[in-house]
């Protein structure tokens, strides 16, 4: 007797695995938690990256918390993302793709990053045109004066020995004023040399900082000891001295030229780069 399956049996659906890839999406930190690890392993506060990025305070807390409903909207939450990753030396793009996974994919036209902070349309006081009428008969006369002078000058001038006044050219019946010879000038001092800015005793490190634009630093000393955190602008420097070592981080590499035991090492990152180095005495490769 041939025993028919069963239609049920046969037409049931079978349960499917969840992939390898879902289990790891699941399994893995949100962007916050990403964010805030990368930051408390960078060694940096919450204050700290709210100046290096310009995103304030309460927004960090609130995307490392994953609450990106307090960014404004999608375009300036990706913004945030990609600004706090930068600084704590960690991948936004990733971190975005992943936003934009959970949030309904990218927008469909990229919109200009000069959007990211709204200010406003820009007022300029309006102006009255120059007077240029005014202008003209100021000149005019100026020159009529100088000429009267020179003139008058000539003159008083004419036959006696040591007169002060330069004789007019030749046609000077016209009026016309020779014009005076431009000073010379003075080539730019010699820029000081690298030994001259930062020499130092070998037993000791000591390092000089000079923005060349704008840069948040963070210094310590062997001892763990905080010498300076603040953001530093171009033209400002910064010399830090230990016996033993100095450690900077900072959040613009780019921005800031650095003299180590007087050697000059140039700038220490590219635009926009987070650095982490440390100097000893000695060669400045040795940190």
């Amino acid at each position: 007797m041939t025993i028919g399956k069963s239609p049920d049996r046969e037409n049931a659906p079978s349960s499917v695995a969840p992939t390898e890839d879902a289990v790891q999406a699941a399994d893995a930190p949100s962007i916050g938690r990403v964010l805030s690890t990368a930051r408390i392993d960078a060694g940096l506060t919450v204050d700290q990256v709210s100046t290096a990025t310009r995103v304030r305070v309460p927004i960090v807390h609130a995307v490392e918390e994953d609450d990106f409903g307090r960014c404004g909207g999608d375009f300036y939450a990706r913004g945030h993302i990609r600004l706090i990753a930068r600084a704590v030396g960690v991948d936004g793009d990733e971190l975005v793709a992943r936003y934009d996974a959970a949030h309904g994919g990218p927008p469909a036209a990229k919109r200009p990053a000069s959007q990211l902070v709204d200010s406003g349309p820009i007022k300029v006081p309006s102006r009255g045109r120059p007077n240029w009428a005014a202008a003209m008969v100021a000149a005019i006369v100026a020159v009529v004066a100088l000429i009267g002078f020179n003139l008058v000058s000539g003159k008083g001038g004419h036959g006696s020995t040591g007169s002060a006044s330069a004789p007019l050219p030749s046609g000077s019946g016209t009026g016309s004023v020779a014009p005076a010879e431009t000073p010379a000038v003075q080539p730019p001092a010699p820029a000081p040399s690298a030994a001259a800015i930062a020499a130092v005793p070998a037993d000791k490190v000591t390092v000089k900082l000079v923005a060349e634009g704008t840069s948040w630093v963070s210094a310590m000393n062997s001892s763990g000891k905080s010498l300076f955190q603040n953001n530093i602008s171009d033209g400002q420097d910064q010399t830090f001295t230990d016996p033993k070592q100095i450690k900077l981080v900072l959040g613009n590499g780019g921005a800031v030229h650095a003299y180590v035991n007087g050697k000059d090492l140039g700038l220490l990152g590219k635009d926009g780069q987070v650095v982490h180095v440390t100097y000893t005495p000695g060669d400045p490769q040795a940190g």
